[in-house]
């Protein structure tokens, strides 16, 4: 099996040129962070951890910490005098192209993060993109695969055509 696995949506749409170094910098990683054959253990910030030095030497801002100056948010909705009233956490975000990244792992492959990931990216100002990073499969108490799930879930949106995404386009990425 190919590493990490990935898929771009729409299906209909060549893949832009940055998706190679994203899938790249995952596949540089695959020792530490791979769900293919081991249980690493690691939370989506430790994932997260690991892929940015490769993601910041591609022009990404990347998530540093939990303390809120290390964190990255983007604004959504704009109050009095132009300040940012809305503004939502990300971990990663390219300025230039306006790729946003999400990282799950553990709980939040298990509990439907990507369906939040979708919606709540999909209200950030300047996303023309999202990257949606899943672990091939969770393991705990019982077995998640989450890019699976996650991968149906986007081939069901674009192919009903009922809701229309604000992105370009959406990279799935399986780890």
């Amino acid at each position: 099996m190919p590493y990490p696995l990935w898929n771009y949506y729409p299906r209909n749409v060549r893949p832009p040129a940055w998706v190679n170094g994203l899938v790249a910098t995952v596949a540089e990683m695959s020792g530490t962070i791979s769900t293919v054959d081991q249980r690493t253990g690691l939370s989506s910030d430790d994932v997260l951890r690991e892929l940015a030095p490769g993601l910041t030497s591609r022009g990404y801002v990347v998530e540093s910490g939990k303390s809120k100056a290390a964190k990255i948010f983007r604004p959504v909705l704009f109050g009095d005098n132009g300040m940012p009233e809305v503004s939502y956490e990300i971990d990663a975000f390219h300025d230039d192209l306006g790729i946003a990244v999400e990282v799950e792992a553990g709980r939040g492959a298990a509990n439907n993060a990507d369906y939040r990931d979708i919606v709540r990216t999909s209200l950030i100002l300047d996303a023309n993109y999202l990257a949606l990073l899943m672990p091939i499969t969770y393991r705990s108490t019982t077995s998640v695969p989450a890019f699976s799930r996650a991968r149906q879930q986007l081939e069901a949106i674009y192919a009903s055509n009922r809701l229309k995404l604000p992105f370009s386009g959406v990279l799935l990425v399986g780890y």
